[in-house]
Parts: C-alpha cells; structure tokens; sequence
C-alpha cells in the first residue's frame, strides 16, 4: 500500500481564532473554529486524501501535559498506518516551539510531523492561516520528508530550532544560526537544510509519557541584574524536581542565584544552565558544577530534563 494520507490534527490557537471584525488582529478569541472550517478554507486540497481530527481546542499560551499526551499518542497512531504519509497539527504560535520539541523528543519520526499556524485570527481581512495550512499540508505530502516541523510565512523550520521572536509580524518565527530547513513557494518544496535527525532515546521518550499519571516538575529562573536566590529556595521548598536557569550570556548566573542553584543541586534538584540568549548556544560545559543545556534553549531545555526526570 502506497503512502498518500495526510492526517490532520488540530488544538486550536489562532489559526482557528475569530474576531468581531475584519479590521480586528489583536482582540480576537483563539481556538473557536473547529477542524473542518480550517479545511475549508484552503483551496486545492482535492489531490489530498486528507482525514481530520480535533484533539483539542484551546489558546496555546494554556497548552497543557494533558493534551500534548493526548496529541502524542494520536500521533503514534497514525505514524502506524502504512497509506500515512505525514501529519499536520495546527497550533498556537505562542507555545508551538514547545509542543513541536516535545513530539521530536518523543518519536524523531521516519514520517513528517508538520505544524501549521497563524498570527492572524481566521476572520481577519488578510488572514494567514489557509496559506500556512497549505503550506504543511504540501510539506507533509512531500516523499521523503521526515521529522517534526513547523512552517509559518512560507519558511519550513526544524523543531530542534525553531523559536518565536516577534509578538505580532507574519514571518514571527526563525531557526536562528541554523536557518529554515526549505521554503515552499507556490506548493512546491525548495529544501536548503537536512530534514530533521532522529534523536536520541525518543522511543523510551514515548513509553514514559504514554503511561505517564504526574509530570516532573521542571521550572525556568532568568539571571538578570540584581537577582537573588529567593525564587530558587521557595521552589526548592516547594518540592521542585529540576530548574532550568536561563543565564545571561554565556549562561552565567548573578553570585547569588549560583549559590541558591547549587543549595537546590545538593538538595536533590536537577539543574541545567542555558542562555536567555536568542542564538548561539552556551560553551563550556559544566560551569561551577552546573551543567550546560547542550544548546537548547530554556524553554526546549525544560522539556528534555522533564522527559530525563519522567518515571
């Protein structure tokens, strides 16, 4: 059986968003369309075999460990299904990173994984959410696509990479020193970068989160100035499993906030030091018995240590 599916599964965000008026980009309610709306406003999908599914409908700034087991494990069905050839989630752009970093993690898939999503509301004049959907969907069907991805304004970015770095521009996301894997213009595929690779401990990563009943928890401390060491102790007091420190620079840490990390190491706590940094990545290695996040960023280097800290 040949491969020509394309499994769509949507959480909501703004790409499923509406607003009272055309003219309206910012006071609009995320998440109220449902999958098949989205569908519909995309033309040229009759050469698609496309099933849908609603997984969830929520504004992704609440995305919850509920729901990204939830999407894994519809995800791990149908990568199963042989005529599958990939699938597409749309999503919130403002937890997207997250969420695609987690399904890297978990299956470093033979198949694509591709995120859709939009910045502005469904109903808005120039709405960007059909073109990005078709966008993936042409990305999902391209033969020898693998691993998760998220395409926004054209540009097909790696989940190991990708990041939001504007508030409210079109193209608000980028890969940084990586760059986007391709481009795809008028539905066709221009790739400039290797398809994502295949991780490290993703089937382990699955298992623990497809019986997983209480997630670690993992939080995130920025080093600025003037910072002390009371947000660490009361997470520490609070029974915290690990803390991610997102420093400045090249992941350094006030005097203060060092001491209270390394008090929360010998108490137990998992610590992992990254940087607030937009790229570049911290050098190094273990810095005053803190170790180094090996290039994630602090939000991508909280979900590894709570897949590594996952029972």
């Amino acid at each position: 059986m040949t491969r020509n599916k394309i499994v769509v599964l949507a959480t909501g965000g703004t790409i499923a968003g509406t607003a009272a008026n055309a003219h309206d980009t910012l006071g609009y309610s995320a998440a109220q369309l449902g999958v098949e709306d989205l569908l519909s406003s995309v033309p040229g999908l009759d050469g698609f075999d496309v099933t849908a599914e609603q997984v969830a409908q929520v504004d992704s700034k609440d995305m919850s460990f509920e729901i990204w087991r939830d999407l894994a494990l519809r995800c791990a069905h149908w990568l199963a299904q042989t005529e599958v050839q990939g699938i597409v989630v749309t999503h919130g752009t403002d937890t997207l990173e997250e969420t695609a970093y987690f399904l890297q993690a978990v299956f470093a898939p033979s198949k694509p994984i591709v995120f859709a999503c939009a910045m502005r509301p469904a109903t808005a004049l120039l709405a960007d959410g059909p073109q990005n959907l078709a966008d993936a969907i042409a990305v999902a069907a391209t033969p020898g696509a693998r691993g998760v991805m998220a395409v926004c304004a054209s540009q097909v970015h790696a989940a190991l990479n990708v990041a939001k770095r504007h508030p409210y521009l079109l193209d608000a996301f980028e890969s940084g020193e990586a760059g986007p894997i391709a481009f795809v213009e008028n539905g066709q595929l221009r790739q400039v970068n290797d398809w994502p690779a295949a991780g490290d401990g993703a089937v382990e990563n699955f298992k623990k989160v497809e019986r997983a009943v209480l997630w670690p928890r993992v939080e995130i401390v920025m080093n600025y100035a003037g910072a002390s060491a009371a947000t660490v102790d009361a997470l520490v007091a609070q029974g915290v499993d690990g803390i991610v420190a997102a420093g400045t620079g090249n992941g350094t840490l006030h005097n203060q906030l060092a001491a209270a990390l390394l008090r929360a190491k010998s108490a137990g706590v998992q610590v992992i030091r990254s940087t607030r940094c937009a790229q570049g990545r911290v050098l190094g290695g273990v810095d005053g018995g803190l170790p180094d996040s090996a290039g994630l960023s602090p939000v991508k280097a909280r979900i590894a240590l709570m897949l590594t800290l996952m029972r």
